[in-house]
């Protein structure tokens, strides 16, 4: 490869072609078309927003915003970050646009996210989600029916069976703040074993500490107390009406005790589909509810429950890639030939066709490069076609060859039709 920097993409970013663009377009396609049986309507947010958008949703000492935000003042002076998730940016579009005067807004969203991380295997610093968000429905059914039309996506994608739900109850305002104080009267006879970025966060988010990577860390968290041992009842009625709607909507899961969000807008229910296929990526698709982040965002007190699932992971979970469309070839001999196979080309093309049309070549080279193409089928035309108005049509699986009427041409070629979408 060369050495010129102008001749390779940036580190942690990835060309799309062939195969793997294939897998990655019907990972969004299927989401974009699940989600709208579900009554998720599509939105499309800029991929950069003021930075004050995600400080003030991601906190800031979380390692997103810390770490790995990719952000720039512009030239008028504003400081603008390219999104590292879409929540916000929902969220910030739903205040601006005025639709928390029409609540619930189910909407769904597909785009590519940044983020300055070590890549590896399932992970880019510019990735692509899909996500769903369900704003201004408090209901548990709310909060189970965003995950069952998660599943519903995986399922469709063929890819259920490779993942596992994990579940958890965040509860609610007050029983947060109950473990809150547990947690942190555990963590504090543990100081000395605690890495300098959590002892930041024990000062300020105790609870991110429990999302914390570092080993030391994760020995110490291991000891801490549950979260679903201080709930209140009115918490355990909320995740008990979750369980019973999952049940209803045909989703399994289990119980993660450990799975938490660390930000205080984050009540009740959180989830996490994870796969053991993907290495050291084990989630492939994770959300819960954010009671509070319009708020945040300088909007009403509106709440909201949603998922963001990662494209690439999925797109390598699938159990196989969608093929290629197989063209028709059309093959011209002779100059008066050539002209008419513009016209057929098109005619068939507009029809709904799959169509390669050679700009230049032997007979028999057009042929070879029909097969190197997977083309299905040829059709020759020269002198003698013209004039007595068919054209030759060869299956180029099977070599059978014969003529065809120029005005049976549509009706032959119907069942072949190929939908690109």
């Amino acid at each position: 490869m060369s050495t010129d920097r102008t001749a390779r993409p940036v580190r942690g970013t990835h060309d799309l072609l062939g195969e793997e663009l294939r897998r990655h377009r019907k990972v969004a396609e299927t989401g974009r078309r699940i989600a709208l049986r579900w009554g998720y309507e599509e939105i499309v947010t800029p991929i950069f927003e003021h930075t004050e958008v995600f400080a003030r949703s991601l906190g800031d000492v979380s390692d997103i915003v810390t770490k790995e935000m990719y952000t720039f003042t512009d030239r008028g002076g504003d400081s603008i970050t390219l999104r590292p998730e879409n929540t916000a940016g929902v969220c910030r579009a739903v205040i601006t646009l005025g639709l928390t005067q029409n609540l619930p807004q189910k909407l769904f969203y597909y785009g590519p996210m940044f983020r300055y991380e070590r890549p590896q295997k399932g992970r880019l610093r510019q990735f692509h989600q899909i996500g769903i968000e369900c704003i201004g429905a408090p209901e548990p059914l709310a909060d189970a029916e965003v995950i069952a039309a998660g599943a519903h996506i995986l399922e469709e994608l063929g890819v259920l069976e490779a993942t596992t739900l994990e579940l958890n109850s965040l509860g609610d305002a007050e029983s947060r703040a109950r473990y809150r104080e547990a947690l942190v009267r555990y963590l504090e006879g543990h100081r000395a074993r605690l890495s300098a970025d959590s002892l930041l966060r024990l000062e300020r988010n105790p609870l991110r500490i429990l999302d914390s990577k570092d080993e030391g860390d994760r020995a110490v968290i291991a000891g801490a107390p549950l979260l679903e041992e201080h709930l209140n009842e009115a918490s355990r009625s909320f995740f008990a009406r979750v369980e019973e709607a999952l049940a209803r909507f045909g989703v399994r899961w289990k119980r993660n005790p450990r799975l938490v969000r660390g930000l205080d807008y984050y009540t009740h229910t959180a989830f996490e589909f994870t796969t053991d296929r993907l290495g050291a990526q084990g989630a492939v698709m994770a959300g819960g509810r954010y009671d509070g982040l319009v708020r945040t965002l300088g909007g009403p007190d509106v709440p909201g429950v949603g998922w963001a699932a990662g494209v690439e992971r999925l797109a390598l979970l699938l159990p196989e890639a969608p093929p290629a469309p197989r063209p028709i070839a059309i093959v011209p001999i002779g100059e008066a030939a050539e002209a008419e196979a513009l016209t057929l080309a098109c005619a068939l093309r507009r029809e709904g066709h799959v169509v390669e049309l050679a700009f230049k070549g032997r007979p028999g080279q057009r042929l070879k490069r029909a097969d190197r193409l997977g083309a299905r089928l040829a059709l020759s035309l020269g002198e003698s076609e013209l004039a007595r108005g068919v054209v030759r049509l060869r299956e180029l699986d099977t070599g059978r060859e014969e003529e065809v009427a120029r005005t049976d041409l549509t009706a032959r070629l119907l069942p072949l039709i190929v939908t690109i979408s």
